[in-house]
């Protein structure tokens, strides 16, 4: 089964698990939005923060300086 195929089954069932009634046209705004962003959040989940080597004394108040 695809990524697509289910958020096509996931997305309506969710909604409507929240009482929410969504057209056409707002599932596939809904749909657009996951699309866009879904892949970003795997690529996040699946980082490992082990392998990245941490600022010496961060200036919070600045941008990371780069490497």
């Amino acid at each position: 089964m695809e990524a697509g195929d289910r958020a096509d089954d996931f997305i309506p069932s969710g909604l409507a698990a929240f009482g929410i009634e969504a057209d056409e046209v707002e599932l596939a705004v809904i749909r657009a939005a996951h699309a866009t962003f879904w892949p970003p959040i795997l690529e996040l989940l699946e980082l490992d923060p082990g392998e990245l080597e941490p600022e010496p004394s961060p200036d919070l108040s600045q941008a990371p300086a780069e490497r």
